[in-house]
């Protein structure tokens, strides 16, 4: 099942995933960067939860079209707004939670070579 929630500072439960709010509070407050290299950091940390952001290309193009050559660092409207999005959505993306067990379940199977993939929908 999915639920919105918070992708980062994840702690797995009885119950689910709980957030670690201490972490989720250092992104939402943290500041805009001021200069390509605080974006490359800015963005290789905010690509690692890429698969769980919506278009994320789509939103960090005008971030990402700071780190180009010969491209001075504006740091424009447009990439204030891809920075703020970002930032939401790295706080409240969908997570999993616990399973409902009073459900019926449906499991999965892939198989390549040795290696074997379930997935309990």
């Amino acid at each position: 099942m999915i639920k919105k929630g918070i992708v980062l500072g994840n702690k797995i439960s009885a119950n689910g995933i709980e957030v670690d709010r201490a972490k989720v509070e250092i992104i939402e407050k943290l500041p805009s960067p001021m200069n390509k290299k605080g974006m490359r950091s800015y963005l290789g940390y905010a690509g690692f939860y890429c698969q769980f952001i919506r278009e994320f290309s789509k939103i960090s193009k005008p971030l990402s079209n700071l780190l180009m050559k010969n491209v001075p660092f504006d740091f424009s409207y447009d990439c204030l707004q891809a920075f703020e999005i970002l930032k939401k959505e790295l706080v409240s993306t969908p997570i999993n939670e616990a399973p409902n067990w009073s459900l019926h379940f449906e499991i999965m199977c892939d198989v390549i070579d040795f290696e074997l993939g379930m997935v309990l929908g």
